[in-house]
C-alpha cells in the first residue's frame, strides 16, 4: 500500500523524475535537464581544463622550461627540484623553477648565490642566501654516514646494526665514528646559507630527506634496527630549526614496491615504522639513550615517503592485458595505491620521490639502465593524479645533475641513452600537468578540501551499477581511473584509461551524492588522455527557476528507500 500511495502522490504532484532519494516537480513549460546517451539523468557537466599547445623537444640533453607560462603551487603543497638540467635555465632567470611549479631546490642543484659550500670561494662577511628557508632542501644519502669522518658502515650494511655506536663517550678517540656525530654536524649546515644563530646553531634547511635504504635486516637484529632508526629520527629533529621538516625514503608503513597487490590494503604498518625502541644486551654500552625507549621512528619523523619509481614494464603499451594481474606493473595503480594504503595507516604528511625515467632494476625487462623516459600521458598523469590523493609534497629526482645539449652519442655502450644522451621531453609533459592542475585549480588544494580517493563513485555500465573501487580493483578489472576532490560546491575530477590504444573511446559516469549534493556527470575520453575537469555542483535543496524540488523522505507514506 505504501508504494501504491507514493505513486499516486507523485502523479498528483506532477513529478516527472525520481533520482537518488529526491524528486523534481516541474512547472508547466519547464525543460528537463538533458540525459546522457545511456538514459541516466545528468545533473552537471565538467568544464574541461585547458591544455597548453607545445611541441615536445627532440634535442637530447635539453628540456624547455617555457612550454607553459608562470604559475605557483599553493602554500599547502611542496615540490623539491632535484632533477637534471637546472643549469640550462638558471642564468636567464634564477627564480624560473619557482614559476614552474617547484617550491624548493635540493642542495646539489643550488648555484653560488644560493649556498656557501665551496671552500675555494668563500662568501664575504654578512653574505646570506637569496633562498628562503622553505626553498632549501637537502638529501642525505648513505655515503654521508658511511664515508667522510663518520664511517658508520651500518648505513651501507644493516647487518652491522649491533656494532654501531649511537654516541661514543667523551674523549673517545673514535668519537666521530657514531650516529650522534654524523647527525650533530648537520646543525652547522646553517653556515651554508649565512643565517646561523650564533648562540644556538640549528640547520636552516626547509626539508631534510634521508636516503639510506638499508632497512632490510635479519630477524634477529630487528630490534637493533628499530633502535637505530628511532635514534636517527629523534636526534635529527634536535639539530634542525623548528621550521625544518624531516622525511626518509624508508621506513614507510607499507612499501608496495610498485606492484600494487590487493593484499596491501590489509597489511599492518611495517615494524620499523611502528615498533618502539627497547634496550638490547649491548645498546647502553654503545650509547643508546633511555629517552628514546618506548618511542618509534614514526613518532619523530615529520613526514612519510610512500612511493616507488617506475621500471620499464610500467611504460609498455604493447598489451593492456599485461597490466591487469594482481601483481602486474601498472603506472597509475602504483601511484595511487601507495598513497591509499599509507594514508590509512598514518596521519603523517606524505611526500613521494618521483623520477620520470625507469629506475635501474635488472629483474625487469629493459630496466638495466635508466634510459627510458615516461611516455607523455604517464609524465603528465603523475603530475596530476598524485595530488588527488591528498599528498603534501614530492621530491622530483634524477640521477643526472647538469645537462649539455646536442652531445655526440657516447662511444661507451654503458653511457648510451643516459645523462646527456637522453630525451627529456618527459619533463615538459610533467610541468604541463602541474600547470593544468595548479594554474587553473590551485584554490582546490589550498586547504579545506576533501580527497575522495577510493571513495570516488563511478558507473562503468551506464548507471546500472555504481562502485567505489581502490586502485588495485580498477587495475585488475581493466577499468578507467577516476579520482575527485571536493571543496564546498566545487568538484574537480581527473580521469584516464591507462594503456588505452590511440583513438579508443571510453566513457564513465561519476556520481557525488554526499553533503546534500547529487552530482552526476559523464566523462568521455579518447585514448590514454588525462582528462581534467571541474564543475559547480547545484545544491539539490535549492530549486532552479520554475522548478519545485521535493524530498521523498518528507512525503508521508512514501518508501523512499
Amino acid at each position: 500500500m505504501r508504494q501504491i500511495y507514493g505513486v499516486m502522490l507523485l502523479a498528483t504532484l506532477g513529478i516527472t523524475h525520481v533520482q537518488a532519494g529526491r524528486m523534481e516537480a516541474r512547472e508547466s513549460g519547464a525543460l528537463s535537464k538533458p540525459a546522457s546517451a545511456t538514459g541516466i539523468q545528468l545533473t552537471g557537466t565538467l568544464a574541461a581544463t585547458p591544455r597548453k599547445s607545445f611541441v615536445p623537444t627532440t634535442i637530447k640533453g635539453f628540456w624547455n622550461i617555457d612550454v607553459v607560462d608562470d604559475f605557483t603551487l599553493p602554500v599547502t603543497k611542496a615540490i623539491t627540484f632535484c632533477g637534471a638540467g637546472r643549469n640550462l635555465h638558471v642564468n636567464s632567470d634564477w627564480q624560473k623553477l619557482f614559476k614552474r611549479g617547484f617550491s624548493a631546490i635540493e642542495k646539489s642543484r643550488m648555484v653560488p648565490d644560493e649556498c656557501n659550500n665551496d671552500p675555494a670561494h668563500p662568501k664575504p662577511a654578512g653574505w646570506m642566501s637569496r633562498l628562503t628557508q622553505s626553498q632549501r632542501s637537502w638529501i642525505l644519502y648513505q655515503q654521508y654516514f658511511s664515508e667522510n669522518a663518520y664511517q658508520v658502515q651500518w648505513a651501507r650494511n644493516s647487518q652491522d646494526a649491533a656494532n654501531t655506536y649511537y654516541r661514543r663517550p667523551d674523549g673517545d678517540p673514535n668519537s666521530s665514528n657514531s650516529l650522534y656525530k654524523a647527525i650533530s654536524d648537520i646543525q652547522g649546515s646553517c653556515e651554508v646559507f649565512g643565517d646561523c644563530n650564533p648562540v644556538n646553531k640549528k640547520s636552516t634547511f626547509g626539508t631534510i630527506f634521508l636516503d639510506i635504504e638499508n632497512e632490510g635486516i635479519s630477524s634477529d637484529l630487528g630490534q637493533e634496527q628499530v633502535n637505530l632508526y628511532t635514534y636517527l629520527a629523534k636526534t635529527l629533529k634536535e639539530v634542525v630549526s623548528p621550521q625544518t621538516e624531516t622525511a626518509s625514503i624508508a621506513p614507510v608503513p607499507v612499501n608496495g614496491h610498485g606492484v600494487s597487490p590487493g593484499g596491501d590494503y590489509y597489511l599492518p604498518a611495517d615494524y620499523l615504522w611502528k615498533n618502539t625502541a627497547q634496550h638490547t644486551a649491548t645498546s647502553r654500552e654503545r650509547g643508546m639513550p633511555d629517552d628514546i625507549v618506548g618511542t618509534s621512528f614514526s613518532d619523530h619523523i615529520t613526514m612519510q615517503m610512500p612511493g616507488v619509481y617506475f621500471v620499464y614494464p610500467d611504460f609498455d603499451y604493447s598489451s593492456a592485458s599485461t597490466h591487469t594481474g594482481d601483481r602486474d606493473r601498472h603506472w597509475l595503480a602504483h601511484i595511487l595505491q601507495e598513497q591509499e594504503v599509507n594514508l590509512a595507516l598514518s596521519p603523517k604528511k606524505r611526500v613521494a620521490w618521483q623520477w620520470l625515467f625507469n629506475t635501474q632494476d635488472s629483474y625487469y625487462l629493459n630496466s638495466g639502465k635508466a634510459e627510458h623516459p615516461a611516455p607523455p600521458a604517464i609524465a603528465e598523469g603523475l603530475a596530476i593524479f598524485y595530488w588527488f590523493t591528498g599528498a603534501h609534497g614530492a621530491l622530483f629526482w634524477d640521477d643526472h645533475i647538469n645537462l649539455v645539449p646536442n652531445q655526440p652519442t657516447p662511444t661507451d655502450p654503458a653511457q648510451v641513452g643516459i645523462g646527456n644522451d637522453r630525451n627529456y621531453a618527459c619533463y615538459e609533459h610533467y610541468i604541463h600537468g602541474l600547470w593544468r592542475l595548479f594554474k587553473h585549480h590551485g584554490d582546490m588544494f589550498s586547504g579545506g578540501e576533501t580527497y575522495l580517493n577510493q571513495n570516488t563513485e563511478c558507473s562503468y555500465d551506464g548507471g546500472q551499477t555504481w562502485h567505489k573501487y581502490n586502485a588495485n580493483q580498477l587495475k585488475t578489472r581493466g577499468l578507467p581511473f577516476v579520482r575527485a576532490v571536493v571543496k564546498g560546491d566545487q568538484i574537480l575530477v581527473a580521469a584516464t584509461k591507462p594503456y588505452a590504444a590511440a583513438g579508443e573511446q571510453t566513457s564513465v559516469l561519476l556520481r557525488y551524492a554526499e553533503n546534500g549534493y547529487n552530482f552526476v556527470t559523464q566523462i568521455n575520453m579518447t585514448g590514454d588522455e588525462i582528462f581534467l575537469g571541474r564543475a559547480t555542483m547545484q545544491d539539490p535543496n535549492k530549486a532552479a527557476p520554475g522548478q519545485r524540488v521535493y524530498n521523498l523522505s518528507l512525503i508521508s507514506g512514501c518508501n523512499c528507500k
